[in-house]
């Protein structure tokens, strides 16, 4: 395999100035940096990245652990912080904490020990749930720089990625109150983590603030029978008129139980729901859906780290990036 120094000798230039050409340097000429890399083209030369990081102490590789990969956001998001990794020159190493404090821990003390040069995560149910954050803090002391997305430690000093759940879901509930609903529910199988409460609150804040209106809850356990739990709820909630989902699954049950029941879909019952453009096509009608930008985040997300781990940010203070939702209107709703 051909070096930096052969490519030199041939070039007739010191191994610095193959370097740096190869690396896009403004001190090398246009020219000079042509031939190098056309000369490293015709070799097919590869820089040692092992090598590299002894030499910089840099891996040029992030480590993102997110708690489940069956799910579509975040499996979208992943693709947005590989994406914009990529464009940096990043390479990305991911885990899986399958919602699990003890693999959250695990993924981190893993990749901590030279593997990575920092951290992306989603924040794990069974984290949240335990309000443990020491090990967080514990990567961020060895130098390792963490961003949160999503779900996030809000007690943990570090830059974050979130959406505006509560204002989504208020000004979501407040368009259905609007369409003139008047048994408004909120379903949800998200009751554990930080934003299925955070759009629970901003439901609640849109029904109390309406005179005459209730809060309807229904909170679905990750054990329970979900389409069961619902329709049952549809049954001794009589003259249910609106839902808002804080889950996508919850929202195209909705629509399903709704429709089972003889309701007319907007016509009777208008529903709302968390969901990716691709999910609302899976109902019939086709659901109205609070859209995240999940591929946005997930730029934002290695934009932040990336910009941490260059030291362009070492001295501001950690910072939290708010991705608006949008209300995307279908024809679940009027």
């Amino acid at each position: 395999m051909v070096t930096l120094k052969q490519l030199a000798k041939e070039l007739n230039v010191s191994i610095s100035t193959v370097s740096k050409a190869l690396n896009n340097s403004e001190e090398i000429g246009e020219e000079t940096v042509r031939r190098v890399k056309e000369l490293a083209e015709l070799y097919n030369y590869k820089p040692n990245k092992v090598a590299l990081s002894l030499k910089n102490n840099k891996t040029k590789t992030i480590g993102v652990i997110i708690p489940n990969i069956l799910n579509r956001f975040l499996a979208k998001v992943l693709f947005g912080i590989e994406r914009e990794a990529t464009k940096h020159g990043y390479n990305i190493i991911t885990c899986i904490s399958n919602e699990s404090l003890e693999k959250e821990k695990e993924g981190l003390q893993l990749l901590a020990n030279g593997s990575v040069d920092g951290f992306i995560l989603s924040v794990a149910e069974e984290t949240q749930m335990n309000n443990e954050i020491e090990h967080f803090k514990k990567t961020i002391s060895q130098g390792l720089p963490i961003v949160m997305f999503d779900r996030v430690a809000h007690d943990v000093l570090c830059d974050k990625v979130i959406v505006d759940d509560f204002d989504a879901t208020y000004n979501a509930t407040k368009s259905l109150i609007e369409e003139g609903r008047k048994q408004i529910a909120f379903i949800s199988n998200i009751n554990d983590i930080s934003v299925g409460k955070l759009r629970e609150r901003g439901y609640n804040k849109a029904i109390l603030e309406t005179t005459n209106l209730e809060p309807l809850v229904l909170k679905v356990k990750k054990k329970d029978d979900h389409p069961k739990r619902i329709k049952s709820f549809f049954k001794k909630t009589k003259g249910i008129d609106g839902v808002i989902a804080a889950d996508s699954s919850s929202g195209i049950i909705a629509i399903n139980v709704a429709v089972g029941f003889g309701l007319k879909v907007p016509k009777d019952i208008s529903v709302i729901g968390f969901s990716s453009k691709s999910e609302s096509n899976h109902t019939m009608p086709k659901l109205t859906t609070i859209r995240q930008h999940a591929k946005v985040i997930g730029a934002h997300a290695a934009q932040l780290l990336i910009n941490r781990m260059q030291n362009t940010l070492e001295d501001e203070d950690v910072k939290t990036k708010i991705v608006k939702t949008s209300l995307v209107k279908n024809k679940s709703t009027l």
